[in-house]
């Protein structure tokens, strides 16, 4: 590593052929092929979950406490996971949740894979992946938006969740397929060794350039109140991370215990539900593709209504469309909440202190999960008591309503992008001649 940076090119010198972007630096370069590499894996491991359950005789109910079991830990544990990220280096944090994931999918692999899967070792074993994914999270975001700069932070974000969907589609449709063909263990297996090799890149990340924060030495509670002050001083974003508790509450609850139903009754299987979530992945695509080039003045307003879409899932399930239909509204939503996912982190970037990423963070994702877990858990009973298409309409209702409040707030409609420069602190120049740095948060939805 050499210790004087090379002088950086004036502006407007034409990018030489094979040369990153200005914005894509080492490490936002590692953090990018980490989450392709994660994701490829996680996201059939999310279907082959489910039908390792109903394989190993369960129903909807224990379908519903397995997915209970993996979001339970992040409602206990992200506030701790986003304050520990605020004073420890961030990818230390990092690696050590993916390694505890790697654990827990491996074992849940080999129970599949030996017949010996119980409702409650898969819940154990759940509730171990879900509490990496508790610490992991906060400190993911704000290691992300400490490695992007100013006026390209847009576009950074974007082409991140470009690759990040890209692999989340081959990995949903490929995981529905393998499931189907080679059943759900493998499929976790795979799971377990991308957490491995998404850690060892992630351990690569350099944190030397990034200033470590005054206050480290004060207590874990104002660490957690500085970030409560952060979100509860801001109506746009306590109201946002309110109205997602709702919205992926009902959205986990349909796409993790009615949606594999739903698929196993009336539309073959594993393989249509695979692909149907790949649809939603590749309008994510879409939706990350469009924003590196759409850049809207109420960056809030444009993604909050952009959120009304993703009702549109839960009512195809209810109807049941046919998978063609299935998949059709499922890239619809997909792009759409993209827009929003964009949005969010943009404005996340611009207007929290770096210092306070991961804590806001947090906060974020307890509001954004907390309900996740009694709804998964519940799902069944609701089935039982209403029928299945009535809650799924309930879904619906639910997503419309919360999102339409939320546009009442005059925050959400009117917070403009800000001009130009960064609204955040200008880190040192990296090493190596790489392309300077500086910190932003981003706001992912449940999943990892």
């Amino acid at each position: 590593m050499s210790t004087t940076p090379p002088t950086s090119p004036p502006p407007g010198t034409p990018r030489s052929p094979g040369r990153r972007p200005e914005w894509a630096g080492r490490n936002y370069t590692l953090l990018t092929a980490a989450a392709v590499v994660s994701n490829l894996g996680s996201q059939g491991a999310l279907i082959a979950s489910a039908f390792a359950v109903l394989g190993a005789g369960g129903d909807s109910g224990d379908v519903g406490l397995v997915a209970a079991a993996r979001t339970l830990p992040l409602v206990v544990f992200l506030l701790v996971g986003g304050a520990l990220a605020d004073r420890l280096p961030r990818h230390h944090v990092m690696v050590a949740a993916n390694s505890l994931n790697c654990v827990s999918q491996g074992l849940f692999a080999v129970l599949a894979l030996t017949g010996h899967a119980e409702p409650w070792s898969m819940m154990l074993l759940a509730a171990l992946g879900g509490t990496g994914t508790a610490f992991f999270s906060p400190a993911s975001e704000g290691m992300l938006l400490a490695s992007v700069r100013g006026p390209q932070a847009s576009r950074a974000f974007a082409f991140y969740r470009v690759a990040m969907h890209g692999a989340g589609i081959g990995g949903a449709a490929l995981g529905g397929a393998l499931v189907a063909v080679i059943g759900p263990g493998w499929v976790l297996a795979v799971d377990a060794a991308a957490f491995a090799a998404a850690g060892a890149l992630r351990a690569l990340l350099d944190v030397e350039k990034i200033p470590r924060r005054e206050g480290d030495k004060v207590s874990l509670l104002r660490d957690l109140r500085e970030g409560w002050q952060e979100v509860i001083g801001r109506s746009w974003l306590w109201s946002v991370v309110l109205q997602f508790a709702v919205v992926n509450a009902v959205v986990g609850a349909a796409e993790a215990v009615y949606g594999p139903l739903v698929a196993e009754e009336h539309l073959g299987g594993p393989g249509p539900w695979g692909t149907a979530l790949a649809g939603f992945g590749a309008g994510t695509l879409l939706g990350a593709l469009a924003m590196t080039r759409w850049r809207p003045a109420r960056p809030l307003l444009a993604g909050t209504l952009c959120v009304l879409p993703l009702a549109l899932p839960s009512a195809a399930l209810a109807v049941p469309l046919s998978a063609v239909g299935l998949f059709v509204v499922m890239f619809v939503s997909g792009t759409c909440v993209e827009v929003f996912g964009v949005s969010w982190m943009t404005v996340l970037h611009q207007e929290i202190p770096e210092d306070k990423f991961s804590r806001v963070s947090s906060y974020d994702w307890l509001g954004s999960i907390a309900m996740l877990p009694l709804a998964t858990a519940i799902a069944g009973p609701v089935e039982s008591a209403v029928g299945r298409s009535a809650a799924l309409w309930g879904c619906s209702g639910l997503i419309l309503l919360l999102t339409l409040a939320v546009l009442c707030v005059p925050e959400v409609r009117n917070l403009r992008r800000a001009p130009g420069a960064a609204a955040v602190p200008v880190l040192p120049a990296p090493e190596e001649g790489l392309p300077e740095t500086v910190t932003t948060p981003g706001g992912e939805r449940p999943g990892a």
